[in-house]
């Protein structure tokens, strides 16, 4: 019976799930966390694993003689040596497009803590604030109607075609910038160059993978071409950011805040500067986490494993 090991299921599952239909196709052994150092040991007779953020470099790699195929439990795969794996002539796959419209969601919220506030506003009603005011109404920061505003789109693969259909939806102009979409992007949206999209936008959203040419990609000098009213946000990745050049722009007021599900480093050191960045509102990395999008990660993940072993492999990246 193939052997089937799970190194750190339990961001996919931490019990609202079920393991049955991957337990269906061999011996399979579901750790929640894998700590560093003991990933050999673990798959050490495995054929087949499955990872979220557990890496495997070529060292890794090289001590699994029995390793056959590596499932990554999320659509970005940079944990990944593909060069030793495909030595090893390893099998290694993704799960594609499956938090695509609750990443999209989260952009969305940000976007409205942003404009209407209303956590700080529920506080301060139970802070006794609105009871003691003059009037029938209270606020106390800018309230911002999101019609007529444009979004700058970094990315626009699904996650940023489904955020701009949202934002076109609450009246929104979308300008787009990708490497890879046609000249014509036939969705109502305007293909521009990078610099243009920075300067014309009123929020800027970021939905490109990381690679060498993305890392940093906002940096002082991007930062600086931003009105002064525009907002950030990143639900990509962390290191798309220059951290300390975006802390510096939200302290100075050069911008005029930041929405991030994502940072350099995860969980973050306390010293990160975006943390207790001015306007910098920080969520844990939970835009892909909705129980619907995780169902879709599970149900697909298995679906890769069922492919592989059928001689089919459907998902599969490389070099």
């Amino acid at each position: 019976m193939v052997r089937i090991v799970v190194l750190d299921g339990y961001a996919l599952n931490p019990g609202d799930l079920s393991w049955e239909s991957l337990e269906s196709l061999g011996d399979c052994t579901v750790h929640d966390r894998t700590p560093e150092g003991e990933t050999a040991a673990r798959a050490a007779e495995a054929q087949i694993v499955l990872t979220n953020k557990v890496a495997f470099d070529r060292d890794t790699i090289e001590r699994l003689s029995q390793l056959k195929y590596i499932g990554v439990l999320a659509t970005g795969y940079d944990i990944v040596d593909l060069d030793a794996a495909a030595k090893r002539a390893i099998v290694v796959t993704n799960v594609p497009s499956y938090s695509t419209r609750s990443v999209a969601q989260m952009v969305i919220a940000h976007l409205l803590n942003f404009t209407q506030h209303v956590a700080h506003h529920a506080e301060a009603v139970r802070q006794g604030r609105w009871a003691a005011s003059d009037d029938f109404c209270f606020w106390d920061c800018p309230l911002v109607e999101l019609d007529g505003l444009t979004i700058g789109i970094v990315g626009y693969g699904q996650t940023g075609r489904a955020t701009a259909q949202l934002c076109r939806a609450l009246g929104m102009k979308v300008l787009a910038y990708d490497v890879a979409t046609p000249k014509e992007l036939g969705d109502g949206a305007t293909k521009v160059e990078l610099e243009t999209l920075f300067r014309r936008s009123d929020v800027v959203s970021l939905h490109c993978p990381l690679c060498d040419e993305t890392e940093k990609m906002v940096n002082a000098q991007r930062l600086a071409q931003m009105k002064p009213t525009a907002l950030l946000i990143n639900t990509a990745r962390g290191p798309l950011i220059d951290e300390e050049a975006l802390a510096d722009a939200l302290n100075s007021g050069r911008i005029a805040g930041a929405g991030l599900d994502v940072l350099s480093a995860e969980p973050p050191s306390a010293d990160n500067p975006l943390i207790s960045a001015k306007n910098c509102y920080v969520t844990p990395h939970i835009a892909w986490a909705t129980r619907e999008a995780r169902d879709r990660l599970m149900t697909i993940a298995v679906n890769n494993v069922r492919a592989f072993l059928d001689g089919r492999p459907r998902n599969v990246v490389g070099r």
